[in-house]
């Protein structure tokens, strides 16, 4: 099941009472983001301060811009451009010479391109909702330090990806889908049922299956079938 586990120990290397880490929610679903507060927000214990939420890329910009955390938990799939435009919007924060902000992914997919686009943009570090809450504190303090973190198998992507100078070549069918209709093809070639992708994503049902026939439609596919022969072949599962 996609969410925080664990508990909330005291995280951040049991460095709470003297280190104090301000942090930024961004995520589109209101109940993670009550579970990762929950998880992780508790001050005295795990030294994070929740200083600010918002589930889409203006309302991200806005409290950002507004409150100035240290630390900024970004999931990769918003409303209005996804992370990756809330990177570009808060690049002069990033870049700021005294107290910049920092951000770190926190996301469900674990898609290659999903990483390196949101490192290309400026994140110091990728992890997936199935990071425990004691380790996400420590990540948080990692990145407030100037890290970066990555879940283990993603820290791959990044290395292949920064060591070749050659562009990625482009795939014009997958270009055709948004970032949803992506990760809604991988769960469904990993043989995913309806029922689990929507919870997954914290999506409905009848989302979901919105989803997979705009994507049948898209890449003129019959099937799931079909569409897990395609991402096969691509090594998208």
């Amino acid at each position: 099941m996609t969410g925080i586990s664990g508990t909330s120990g005291d995280g951040g290397g049991g460095e709470a009472g003297t280190r104090r880490v301000r942090v930024v929610l961004v995520d589109d679903h209101r109940m993670f983001r009550t579970g990762v507060q929950a998880e992780i927000g508790q001050t005295a214990t795990t030294g994070v301060e929740v200083v600010g939420e918002a589930a889409d890329v203006d309302q991200a910009v806005t409290v950002i811009t507004a409150t100035r955390p240290e630390v900024v938990l970004l999931d990769v799939h918003l409303p209005g451009g996804g992370g990756v435009e809330v990177l570009r919007r808060c690049a002069p924060l990033m870049a700021a010479a005294e107290d910049p902000v920092r951000f770190l992914a926190l996301s469900v997919s674990d898609a290659a391109e999903d990483v390196i686009g949101v490192i290309r943009g400026g994140a110091r570090g990728y992890v997936t909702k199935t990071i425990t809450g004691t380790d996400l504190v420590d990540s948080i303090f990692r990145v407030q330090d100037g890290d970066a973190v990555f879940s283990p198998r993603l820290a791959g992507f990044v290395l292949d990806a920064f060591a070749s100078t050659d562009a990625p070549p482009v795939d014009e069918d997958m270009d055709r889908l948004t970032q949803r209709e992506r990760e809604v093809l991988r769960l469904i070639a990993r043989g995913y049922a309806y029922k689990e992708i929507a919870k997954q994503l914290f999506i409905s049902v009848k989302t979901v299956e919105s989803h997979v026939s705009a994507v049948l439609r898209k890449l003129q596919l019959s099937n799931r079938h079909e569409l897990t022969r395609w991402a096969t072949a691509r090594r998208l599962v």
